[in-house]
């Protein structure tokens, strides 16, 4: 039971538009399970008001924030401390206020990785290469978390291919190899495991065009978007035996270190908590 004269821990979440977010929702859900007097909020902040709003902070008694599109990149320079994983990621979604002093940090990699493995267990990094698509903060959080697994190869394609040369500079890593667009679907030959980091497939957007007919039975394919949850790329990749993974879970966990940070709990991911979440859709 919540202890009505405990302080109430202010937090939430900064982006612009921000009225689609469900992080209210997943965040809100911990809070009443556990027990905790909390408040979880979206704020809708345009980009050129950003440093001034996480200036207010302390001010305004708000504790932590999510970042989303468009503040992920813009921030740094609104931060006091910024960790390893968010400067590799090149992007932050999570800010913390401690001792006064605004720290960020990055958990979708950790999303990321943890969504593939909960849902897919066959795979591990020696299954064999990954096929990236897309060059974006998704795609870089993905190429983090897979190269510090110790996958052997990863495949990038973007449709500018520029992008994608840009982003294997940042890593300097040689198992990242960048292939054209063009030959995308030629390039899913022997790859143990598929990811779209892009919108292509989400509501509104057209879907990935890709054959698939490369593309070993086994290879797991994982697609971030999450509305729908089933994209065309997974009812494709499903059709023809491939186990699949779908991008709620990742927005599910990359959540869990960021609520453990603020509130002391290290919440729960489980299907109660996904189906809570799914009814956003509908609301």
């Amino acid at each position: 039971m919540t202890d009505t004269n405990q302080k109430i821990i202010k937090t939430g979440v900064v982006g612009w538009p921000i009225s689609h977010s469900l992080s209210p929702r997943l965040h809100g859900f911990w809070l009443k399970k556990y027990g905790i007097s909390g408040d979880y909020q979206a704020y809708a902040v345009q980009p050129e008001d950003l440093g001034e709003f996480l200036k207010k902070m302390p001010e305004q008694g708000i504790s932590g924030l999510n970042l989303t599109v468009p503040h992920k990149e813009i921030v740094f320079p609104f931060l006091d401390d910024v960790d390893e994983t968010a400067r590799r990621i090149g992007a932050v979604n999570v800010v913390s206020l401690r001792d006064g002093r605004l720290h960020g940090t990055n958990t979708d990699g950790y999303g990321f990785l943890t969504n593939l493995k909960d849902n897919a267990p066959a795979w591990s990094a020696a299954s064999g290469p990954v096929v990236v698509i897309g060059a974006g903060g998704a795609a870089r959080a993905a190429i983090v978390s897979l190269l510090d697994e110790g996958v052997s190869e990863i495949r990038l394609i973007n449709r500018t291919r520029t992008r994608a040369d840009q982003l294997a500079e940042v890593f300097d890593d040689p198992r990242l190899v960048v292939c054209d667009w063009e030959k995308r679907s030629a390039n899913l030959s022997g790859a143990a495991l598929l990811v779209n980091t892009t919108i292509l497939g989400m509501k509104g957007q057209p879907p990935l065009d890709i054959d698939l007919m490369a593309l070993p039975p086994s290879a797991v394919v994982y697609d971030i978007v999450y509305n729908p949850l089933e994209t065309d790329l997974l009812q494709a990749a499903r059709a023809r035996g491939n186990p699949v993974v779908d991008g709620l879970g990742m927005l599910l966990y990359q959540a869990a270190p960021a609520f453990e940070a603020w509130f002391g709990q290290r919440p729960e991911v489980d299907k109660i908590l996904r189906d809570h979440v799914l009814e956003g859709f509908n609301g």
